[in-house]
């Protein structure tokens, strides 16, 4: 069935196009980067604005082994969806139904004692076979992860689970605070002597993983045997010297929506009409950006002059492009097509491109392209 256009009475107001074949190229390009580490592309947080389960298949379908999230309720949303692929949850609450994640074969992020004691607890209840874990080191970042000081009780109780048949050690892994490489690689040998540690202790982990995007293109020491990609996945760039397209990728996400009202210009020396978008805060479009942001219309640029909670306002920069009611407007997409990107909202925004798609809301319907 062919999706009726936007703006049409079949179809919504606002429509965020989703991509696929993008997610496929920008999730082999890092296949292709990694050099034979495996990828796992990071779907959490609906995968970053753009649908969880539709962007890990088309990520499966581009060479990526494993999927991350953060939450077991995102985990959860993967399997129900029939995805079946190796699944990592690495945040977690004391009261976790930790044994519906073992049966639905979710492995699963230990960040201390406790949790590692909940999840042995778990598989008991359970039976079956072990709970695959892969313990987090805090090497630097201070977001969540065992503390150096922890390290050695957590490495043997951790075999003694082992020993029992409780759970593997499938992986030890860390995040990095990419705050510059000096920083990042002395997190990298921090995790070295976590994973030598570990390895004194009989821990025998398959997978050592600390790259995200920004590393796993720059830092190549720190691919190891897996790196997690998150926003490279969806075709933004987490480097501040380096845009989309100079790194081979292809942004996933295009915003549109239709002009629904017009009136007079606010400029009163300017003989123009402005345009009602129905995009506003409420939908996660940033309020700061107005005054300082451009979307694209049947006839060229429109500023944007205010955004509130349901609606933005959008009013021509040249003579001749007044907006006309049912005009479609591009508020991002791919800047190579000529339209503002996400990198141009973040900017006026003062924020980053993960805020961007990330805030979309769920009144903005997803069309996807395969």
């Amino acid at each position: 069935m062919t999706a009726p256009e936007i703006g049409t009475a079949a179809a919504p107001d606002s429509v965020a196009a989703i991509d696929l074949g993008a997610v496929r190229h920008n999730v082999a390009r890092f296949v292709s980067l990694a050099e034979g580490a495996q990828v796992m592309t990071v779907v959490k947080a609906n995968a970053y604005g753009h649908g969880a389960a539709q962007v890990a298949r088309a990520a499966l379908d581009g060479g990526a082994t494993w999927l991350g999230v953060a939450d077991l309720s995102e985990a959860f949303e993967l399997r129900h969806a029939g995805i079946t692929q190796p699944v990592l949850a690495w945040l977690h609450e004391s009261h976790d139904n930790f044994a519906a994640a073992l049966e639905a074969g979710i492995d699963l992020g230990v960040s201390d004692l406790g949790q590692l004691a909940s999840i042995a607890q778990a598989q008991q209840a359970v039976g079956g076979v072990p709970a695959a874990v892969h313990l987090k080191l805090d090497t630097g970042l201070g977001r969540n992860g065992a503390g150096e000081s922890q390290w050695g009780a957590l490495f043997d109780d951790a075999r003694r689970r082992e020993l029992s048949g409780q759970l593997i050690i499938r992986g030890i892994f860390s995040h990095l605070s990419n705050a510059d490489d000096d920083e990042d690689a002395r997190q990298l040998e921090r995790l070295h002597v976590g994973v030598e540690t570990a390895r004194q202790a009989g821990l025998r982990p398959r997978l050592r993983h600390l790259a995200s995007t920004a590393a796993a293109l720059r830092l190549p020491a720190t691919r190891l045997d897996l790196v997690r990609i998150g926003i490279g996945a969806y075709g933004l760039s987490p480097l501040d010297d380096a845009d989309s397209a100079d790194l081979g990728l292809h942004p996933a996400m295009t915003l549109r929506s239709t002009i629904v009202a017009v009136a007079p210009s606010s400029d009163a020396d300017f003989a123009a009409r402005s345009g009602i978008v129905p995009l506003g805060y409420g939908d996660g479009i940033p309020p700061q950006a107005a005054g300082r942001i451009h979307v694209t219309g049947s006839y060229g640029r429109l500023l944007v002059t205010r955004v509130e909670s349901d609606h933005l306002v959008v009013e021509p920069v040249s003579a001749g492009a007044d907006p006309a009611r049912g005009d479609i407007v591009t508020l991002f997409g791919d800047p190579t097509e000529g339209v503002s990107s996400a990198d141009d909202w973040a900017r006026a925004a003062d924020t980053i491109n993960y805020e961007i798609v990330t805030r979309l809301g769920d009144r903005v319907a997803r069309e996807y392209i395969a």
